[in-house]
């Protein structure tokens, strides 16, 4: 594996990645955009802060590129729809900073109460102003928390420890969580019209760009006070400036800005505005767990294929994705196995889910992760789970989930059938624990064999003396046999033959197969590669 870091990361973050066996990590921040693309013809992680822009045509210069790791809570500097298009993982590290820019947060509200920087800058400048400096307290005060995520969580729990009421905006949180954290969730319209105390924690989005202008503001409580540790493109810095001027809002703390740094200082300079350099993140702390976290999150995808804190990935909570992840390595193996079963033009993909399978949320991340499976072998561009459906659907493929109540031999048990214009290939598998991948029946006959390395798929007539042959001409090309399983159907037996692939092998492979095929009762030999 090939690692590529275009911005600074902590040594523990590069000590992490560094301790895998065989992998290059390639570190080096302040690289000319040239530079970074020669650096990517090969790579197969991309990791960048925020000072790396990760553009369609840097990405068009990495075709082995499996991965982009942006260390901090957004990715305004990705292109995810351009990654997405490759097939291209994108992921961030949301919940690493979230105390710090919750502290921040509550920090900023504390100082717009108390006037804390400019009491600070009066004493500096030798004034003892301690009549003009009354202050308030926030006991007893309403705070709106708009967007009640990791760091809007954070920032209501200190903000309950202050006394506050506090009320909360947000359409994706349901009100059972929401009270578990002692939070009310309103319109943010109501939201506004309550809160002496706003504190924003969104995403940068075409929807949110520019959610507080004239309009919101002037449904704002009189005198309220607005935080913004998020994003600056959240506020119309104009409007805000009006707003203060008329006095619908009585001060702000900005830690982020439209443009950073701002060309324009005035609303930065204004009395009323306490402003920061965006730093809320910026702490010891959060800089290392940031690191760390978005190495660790590299490692396991390319390690283990585990996949945490995609942006461009189905949503699926991480407990569930965790128990999923052995079923998404099975459907991507029986769908590459199946692939490999002939060659026809592929029409639509199947996918059924038996058993405990079918009570999973997640579970339509299999299909995807079959399909990419099955694409893979037989495209040149890059297919993987991020994009198998839209490469499916491009090529008229059509991808049909289905689940079934009827009982089988497994607890769970994942079929997959792919119809083409010469037939149906039906396989099917289930998981052994902890994470045993196994292939229980080829067209509809049932064969257990393990689910990895090199296999051969042999039909052949139901007689005696087949598998005596198979194994003999197999030791005369000397290959190792690892695992032999048969099953029997009414129209023939299906062998699965597990052999141990070495270098400079498939030749001699080739050559056996070709030997195989000659046995009379041998209707169909595949050689499937399916790999660790």
């Amino acid at each position: 594996m090939k690692i590529v870091v275009a911005d600074e990361l902590p040594a523990s973050a590069l000590d992490l990645l560094r301790a895998e066996p065989g992998w290059i990590i390639n570190a080096q921040s302040g690289r000319t955009p040239a530079v970074l693309a020669a650096d990517l013809a090969d790579a197969d992680a991309l990791m960048v802060r925020s000072a790396t822009k990760v553009n369609a045509q840097l990405l068009e210069a990495a075709p082995q590129l499996r991965i982009v790791a942006r260390a901090g809570t957004g990715v305004d500097n990705v292109d995810v729809t351009a990654a997405s298009a490759r097939g291209i993982l994108v992921v961030n590290s949301p919940g690493a900073n979230s105390i710090s820019v919750a502290e921040h947060a509550v920090g900023l509200m504390l100082s717009l109460a108390r006037s804390v920087p400019a009491a600070d800058q009066a004493m500096k400048a030798g004034r003892w102003e301690k009549k003009k400096f009354l202050g308030t307290e926030v006991r007893g005060k309403t705070l709106g928390v708009v967007g009640l995520g990791r760091i809007g969580q954070e920032v209501a729990q200190r903000a309950r420890g202050f006394g506050m009421r506090i009320v909360a905006h947000d359409p994706y949180i349901s009100a059972d969580i929401a009270a578990s954290f002692g939070v009310e969730l309103l319109s943010l319209d109501a939201l506004c019209a309550q809160a002496d105390y706003i504190t924003l924690h969104l995403p940068s989005t075409p929807e949110t760009r520019h959610l507080f202008g004239d309009e919101r503001f002037a449904r704002c409580k009189k005198g309220a006070k607005i935080v913004n540790t998020a994003r600056g493109e959240l506020i119309d810095e104009a409007a805000l400036r009006r707003a203060i001027e008329q006095g619908i809002i009585a001060g702000a703390g900005l830690d982020v800005f439209e443009q950073e740094p701002p060309k324009d200082w005035s609303l930065a300079q204004l009395p009323q505005i306490i402003a920061t350099p965006h730093i809320a993140a910026s702490t010891e702390e959060a800089q290392e767990l940031v690191g760390t976290e978005t190495a660790a999150t590299v490692r396991d995808f390319l390690r283990d294929g585990i996949v945490r804190n995609a942006v461009n990935f189905p949503a699926v909570h991480p407990d569930e994705m965790q128990r999923l992840q052995p079923w998404i390595r099975l459907a991507d193996r029986l769908g590459v196995l199946a692939a490999q079963l002939g060659v026809a033009r592929i029409d639509a993909l199947g996918v059924r889910y038996y058993g405990a399978l079918t009570e999973s949320p997640g579970v339509d991340v299999l299909a995807a992760s079959a399909a990419a499976g099955l694409l893979r072998p037989i495209l040149s561009s890059g297919v993987s789970i991020v994009n198998a459906r839209a490469v499916a659907r491009a090529r008229g493929i059509d991808i049909a989930e289905t689940r079934s109540s009827r009982g089988r031999h497994f607890t769970s048990l994942l079929s997959v059938k792919v119809h083409t214009d010469g037939g149906e290939r039906w396989v099917e598998g289930t998981v052994f624990a902890p994470n045993s991948l196994r292939l229980v029946s080829v067209r509809g006959v049932e064969v257990e064999a393990p689910l990895g390395g090199t296999l051969l798929i042999v039909a052949n007539d139901d007689q005696p003396g087949v598998i005596g042959e198979v194994g003999t001409i197999l030791g005369r090309h000397r290959i190792n046999i690892a695992n032999f399983a048969l099953g029997r159907g009414a129209d023939g037996a299906i062998g699965v033959v597990n052999v141990d692939e070495e270098a400079g092998m498939p030749q001699a492979l080739d050559a056996a197969v070709a030997e195989i095929r000659q046995i009379r009762a041998v209707r169909e030999v595949f050689v499937v590669r399916l790999g660790s």
